[in-house]
């Protein structure tokens, strides 16, 4: 049996008898628990009672927390001309159009969110198979695919997350930082909550929101009461 180590076991004991939780009280027990020597970072899993098998059961949406990830986010744009332009102003890491798809060829993805102009799209859709299994690839739906790439970007770099549910009908993000404030931190799972069952599927039957956990990167998770997590 693997032996466990302190900071673990103290992490575990803390958390002992803690089932179902407010969220203020779970952003204090995780806060506590976070002893890494990096900035954790708060992620959260929703448990849905969907089965994103069926395509009127699929959950995808984007929320912009009010407090931001406390995460660097890398942006790479496919646009050309005056909005190559626009992108590089707004703070695009990346801009480009065949150089670009010429890179990702090759393995080169030094990004974690990519938009495109409508017009690139069928540059872009030669890298579905790259980017699609990554969640990368640029989607109206999300705000994306976009003429507006200065909204995007800056929308990207200030701190919107994107979900998509899981196979199993799971929901997991990072939703900011151990280091903010518990206030600022509920602030974000309570606005995270709220975007996701806003975007509830008309073919979702029965209970929706199955079962809410915040836990930090190292740290033990906890579960929330889900009165508590709503707004």
């Amino acid at each position: 049996m693997a032996k466990i180590g302190k900071r673990t076991a103290a992490s575990r004991k803390a958390f002992e008898g803690k089932t179902i939780v407010s969220v203020e009280e779970a952003v204090a027990l995780i806060k506590s628990a976070a002893t890494a020597k990096f900035d954790e970072t708060l992620e959260i899993a929703m448990n849905l009672g969907v089965d994103p098998r069926h395509a009127d059961q699929m959950v995808r949406g984007v929320v912009q927390l009010p407090n931001g990830t406390g995460k660097t986010v890398r942006v790479a744009v496919f646009a050309r001309a005056a909005k190559a332009d626009e992108a590089k102003a707004a703070g695009a890491d990346i801009v480009g159009a065949e150089d670009l798809m010429e890179a990702i060829q090759g393995g080169k993805i030094d990004f974690d969110r990519c938009i495109a102009t409508p017009d690139m799209m069928p540059l872009v859709g030669r890298l579905g198979k790259i980017l699609g299994p990554r969640n990368l690839m640029p989607n109206p739906k999300v705000g994306t695919v976009t003429m507006d790439v200065k909204t995007a970007v800056e929308a990207a770099k200030g701190g919107e997350v994107q979900f998509k549910v899981e196979k199993a009908g799971v929901i997991h993000a990072g939703i900011g930082k151990v280091s903010f404030s518990d206030e600022k931190l509920a602030e974000n799972v309570r606005a995270f909550v709220e975007a996701v069952s806003k975007a509830k599927p008309a073919g979702a039957k029965g209970a929706y929101l199955k079962k809410v956990s915040l836990s930090s990167t190292m740290g033990p998770g906890v579960a929330l009461d889900l009165a508590s997590a709503a707004k």
